[in-house]
């Protein structure tokens, strides 16, 4: 689906843009609060963004547009929503606590992902322990992270585990 040739991507674009931060504080004392988003450890400040409720509402029907709360609903479910690879995604699984339950065509798939995270957390602590050895025999003291193109991100944090 190509979005921008939606009845609500043309209103988003014909929705006028508040003129300056300083008249939107002005103007809602309340605003610092009425934009701010709080989950967990998550803090999202919107405020000191150039929006108004007209901007919000009119990005809010782009993302319904798009389907983005189906979307989510669906990965949360465990449907193979990974178009490439016929596959679900498991970002909810790795991020849920041991006692969640996240289904994939009818198997819990926390316990397997818990199982993983757990060798790995011992197998970092045996690196840095030093009980884990190298080709020479010796403790792993060094750890030498080589991309080969993409994200760097989860080398880089295996890497800083180690």
């Amino acid at each position: 689906m190509d979005i921008t040739v939606t009845p609500e991507w043309s209103h988003l674009q014909a929705t006028p843009r508040p003129p300056h931060l300083r008249a939107l504080f002005a103007t809602d004392p309340g605003r610092a609060q009425r934009y701010l988003t709080q989950a967990a450890d998550l803090r999202v400040d919107w405020s000191k963004h150039l929006v108004d409720d007209r901007v919000v509402a009119a990005l809010l029907a782009v993302a319904a547009a798009a389907g983005v709360e189906e979307r989510r609903d669906a990965m949360f479910a465990g449907s193979r929503i990974n178009t490439t690879e016929e596959r679900a995604v498991l970002h909810t699984a790795l991020r849920a606590p041991a006692s969640a339950r996240v289904e994939v065509d009818g198997h819990d798939v926390v316990p397997d992902v818990h199982a993983v995270l757990d060798r790995m957390a011992a197998f970092a602590r045996r690196v840095r322990d030093g009980e884990w050895l190298g080709a020479t025999g010796r403790p792993i003291e060094h750890v030498v992270n080589i991309g080969i193109g993409g994200s760097d991100l989860g080398p880089a944090m295996a890497a800083l585990a180690l």
